[in-house]
């Protein structure tokens, strides 16, 4: 791949207008309230994209590129089900306790709302979860520099080795998010997050609209995935001939595992999320962000899953012999195209094992196909110059954006809910924004640290699941116990999330997924019984943790000494301050708002279904 000096520019151009949206806004940075709580003086449509700007990480957008190469229009499905229902549940739901309770962060509303060892616990696993985020992120971006060779010109021109990419790369993303971060805090990051979700539609837009002309619109991949694999072209239920999900996930673990316990999980308890929500001006506002982000929401999938199912769709590249004549002279051209690519599909190659340049089969024989290439291949391949920087650009603006929201997360935590406990009360307002700026700081070199640590290691999706059934798949059980039942105490709270992580913990240490290689994610204590696929693992992983977090909760909490009810006033929803709707029409109520988003989002479920 050639960059031309107007992808540079473009790519340039990016860097510089995320620091000068930082520099911009740095003067209102007075408080340590306005660093890490954005003075909570946003309106809503910033906050509305902040808050779907903040999941567009790079694990997601690569992801869910993947999803659609190897499950076609079922990743779309899959997408829309797991994330506007809980969207609209912590809007409608979630936000007016979340907000009216006055609480800075989740931990904090554990603490307002139980007591303060369970805050404590949940902020340390939080705190832990961002910096393995992070570095996970860190990785991926050092990856994709690696595969598109993006340095490689650069590195080579100055003779320096081609191993000190990964570490450039890394030190790079880290110290431009390390600048517009400190710069205004977590409004600047929010800005920056606006402006990178506009640069990510922009930069696929063209690979999706390219992709399909190249590959003959609609019926032209139609045509070539029937040849093929039809079952890419298949809804959610179909494609099968026993009827069975080719995905693995039955109706339960669609329905308990992803719409509610991962997709709740993520939306409605992450306080990476929940933090852009909270940052609003007002309880309406803070409402409305998580609606708002529900509507391009619904179609958000079609612009990161078709490049994946696009790529599967194309002519597989393979070596050629051309003999031609030319002037009484024969000529022989031979193009060469690496093993890994012809036995791929598509743009789609299959994987290699880096230690002897194999290739990787499955149980059958077969070549695994190294999905996660799916969209930057495509951005590689179809984009032309200027276009290209472009695609790059959206790329890095999904790697900013999941990085700075896990580090402007850290920071609140560490600085309201880590840091005070150690000191047993809270530090002056000067004192709290400067460990929320070197918070930041740290949490950037604990990520950096934890990179280089994670550098060898395989399958790191299956860490950032594990990590996730541990620490929010409990917390989903907790919050809304919290919030709904007034009985709830803090003993219950504080022994469901750890039953809930201990559970996570030994379903994964028991449980081999169905992968012919071995790695972390093997049965690591004893092999219970072999799950059909990493997907369906990892729904029962989380919806075992929630089950045992409410279960052991509940159980706490009856024979323990509950609360007051003066006490809950604000943090439970039978005893929080409802917002009077009885000046505003109907139909501009946050309720229609959802009414309208579900209806939509259903149609076009039945639609591709």
């Amino acid at each position: 791949m050639n960059l031309t000096s107007t992808d540079a520019l473009i790519l340039l151009a990016y860097c510089v207008l995320v620091l000068v949206i930082g520099i911009a806004l740095r003067h209102s940075v007075k408080t340590s309230r306005d660093f890490l709580l954005a003075g909570r003086s946003l309106p809503a449509w910033l906050c509305g994209l902040a808050f779907i700007a903040v999941s567009l990480g790079a694990p997601e957008v690569i992801g869910m590129g993947a999803l659609g190469a190897r499950f076609g229009l079922r990743a779309l499905l899959f997408c829309t089900i797991g994330v506007i229902p809980a969207m609209l549940i912590a809007g409608l739901f979630m936000m007016p306790v979340y907000y009216g309770s006055g609480a800075r962060s989740v931990p904090d509303y554990l603490r307002l709302r139980f007591d303060r060892k369970t805050a404590a616990f949940h902020a340390a696993l939080f705190a832990a979860m961002t910096i393995l985020s992070t570095a996970i992120s860190m990785c991926v971006l050092a990856w994709i520099v690696r595969v598109l060779h993006l340095f490689d010109e650069l590195f080579y021109s100055l003779g320096w080795p081609q191993e000190w990419i990964f570490t450039f790369s890394i030190v790079l993303s880290a110290a431009v998010v390390l600048a517009y971060v400190l710069l205004h805090g977590l409004a600047g990051a929010m800005y920056t997050q606006a402006a990178q979700f506009f640069v990510l539609v922009a930069g696929l837009l063209p690979v999706v609209l390219l992709g399909f002309r190249k590959v003959g619109g609609w019926s032209g991949l139609k045509s070539s995935l029937t040849a093929t694999d039809p079952g890419l072209l298949h809804s959610w239920t179909g494609g099968s001939q026993s009827g069975a999900n080719p995905m693995g996930v039955g109706a339960f673990g669609v329905v308990a595992g992803l719409c509610f316990v991962l997709g709740a999980g993520y939306w409605c308890v992450d306080f990476r999320v929940i933090q852009t929500a909270l940052a609003a001006k007002d309880l309406e506002s803070a409402r409305r962000a998580p609606l708002l982000a529900a509507i391009p929401s619904v179609f958000l999938p079609l612009l990161l899953v078709l490049p994946g199912l696009i790529a599967v769709g194309l002519p597989t590249p393979h070596t050629t012999f051309v003999v031609r004549e030319q002037g009484g002279v024969i000529f022989h051209e031979v193009n060469v195209v690496p093993r890994a690519e012809e036995q791929g599909r598509g743009l789609v190659p299959a994987r290699v094992n880096a230690a002897n340049g194999t290739l990787l089969l499955d149980t059958a024989g077969h070549p695994l196909l190294d999905y996660d290439r799916a969209t930057p291949n495509m951005i590689a391949h179809l984009l032309p110059a200027g276009l290209l920087g472009l695609g790059l650009a959206a790329l890095l603006a999904s790697f900013m954006s999941g990085i700075a929201g896990n580090v402007t997360a850290f920071n609140t935590v560490f600085a309201f809910d880590i840091y005070p406990s150690f000191l047993r009360k809270e530090g002056s307002d000067s004192h709290l924004l400067a460990v929320g700026r070197w918070a930041t700081a740290g949490g950037l070199l604990l990520s950096i640290a934890v990179a280089y640590a994670l550098a060898r290691a395989g399958n790191l999706p299956d860490v950032l699941v594990l990590a996730f059934s541990v620490v929010n798949a409990p917390l989903l059980a907790v919050v809304p116990l919290g919030m709904l039942w007034r009985r709830a105490t803090g003993h219950g709270a504080f022994t469901g999330l750890i039953a809930g992580a201990a559970v996570a913990m030994l379903h994964h240490g028991l449980t081999l997924p169905a992968v012919p290689h071995t790695g972390f994610h093997d049965g690591s204590i004893a092999l219970l019984h072999p799950s059909s696929g990493a997907i369906t693992r990892s729904f029962h992983g989380a919806i075992f943790a929630c089950v045992a977090s409410l279960v052991a909760a509940v159980l706490v909490s009856l024979f323990t000494q509950a609360h007051r009810e003066t006490e809950l006033v604000g943090l439970v929803h039978s005893l929080t301050k409802k917002s009077p709707h009885a000046h505003i029409a109907w139909w501009k109520r946050p309720e229609a708002l959802a009414v309208a988003i579900l209806a939509v989002a259903v149609g076009l479920n039945i639609f591709f279904a």
